[in-house]
């Protein structure tokens, strides 16, 4: 068997013993893996032009937002006398217990509280007499559309609507914010329509900034009262800053009626 080994050995030849001399061996390509192609001229030429375009792109972006319009609230004369701070107004008027919010639409704590806690306070607390809730418009510098949306919603007002729109620019804060746009009209101008506001009387009002001087006489009466963040509450004699659950907000409530209750009967007559 021995032998047989070598002899099979000496005449098998290796797959290359044929090749002639002089000829160059083949560089084996593995199996599955063709060639990779060189990139054409052409295509080279379309990734930088790609590449130049989104770069133009780029610049043209960059420049549109150095130079884009500012949003933000009108300058008036600091002389100009202010009108009386009223907000607005939901519930009796004359309910035994008189809450204040002092609020920015674009403040997302705000919104939190409205969408969240809000309707619990209407149905439970504002429908059932025991407050009314006044919203006080308080726009902060930081916030790049509040002005704008406190606009609209004063506009809204004219029209007997202020709180479905108010409602409405909270619900959708995140289409007209100023982290969102900086031309907010158009997204204020829907909520407009979809509250079924008369476009055109709003629009007049929303672009003659009709009520700046009210949303300014609001903003002032914060100041007075020491507001230092929104939402802010009142609620009988505590003020309190921060978005509030529904439990704690009624806590506060319950202590502002019980204060009120024994100075009402106290103010009654004695029977004799």
């Amino acid at each position: 068997m021995a032998k047989e080994r070598k002899e099979t050995g000496k005449s098998g030849k290796s797959a290359g013993s044929d090749r002639p001399k002089g000829s160059a061996r083949a560089t084996p390509v593995p199996a599955g893996k063709p060639p990779a192609a060189k990139p054409s001229k052409q295509n080279t030429q379309r990734f930088y032009g790609s590449l130049g375009l989104v770069a133009l792109v780029g610049a043209v972006f960059i420049a549109y937002q150095m130079n884009r319009p500012k949003a933000g609230p009108t300058t008036i004369d600091p002389n100009t006398p202010l009108p009386k701070a009223e907000g607005y107004v939901v519930g009796n008027p004359a309910a035994p217990v008189q809450v204040i919010e002092f609020a920015d639409f674009e403040c997302p704590a705000c919104a939190n509280f409205v969408t969240i806690t809000e309707p619990d306070v209407r149905k439970r607390l504002v429908e059932t007499g025991q407050i009314s809730l006044r919203f006080i418009d308080f726009p902060l510098p930081i916030h790049r559309n509040t002005w704008e949306a406190s606009n609209a919603a004063a506009c809204a007002n004219e029209q007997g609507k202020f709180w479905e729109m108010h409602d409405a620019i909270f619900a959708n804060q995140d289409r007209w914010s100023g982290v969102t746009t900086t031309r907010p009209k158009p997204e204020l101008q829907r909520l407009a329509k979809e509250v079924g506001l008369d476009e055109g009387k709003w629009e007049d009002c929303y672009d003659e900034k009709k009520y700046n001087l009210n949303i300014v006489a609001n903003q002032k009466e914060g100041e007075r009262r020491l507001v230092s963040q929104t939402p802010t509450f009142i609620i009988g004699s505590k003020m309190l800053p921060g978005s509030l659950s529904y439990d704690t907000f009624k806590a506060y409530v319950d202590t502002a009626l019980a204060a009120v209750k024994p100075a009402a009967d106290s103010a009654q007559p004695a029977s004799k």
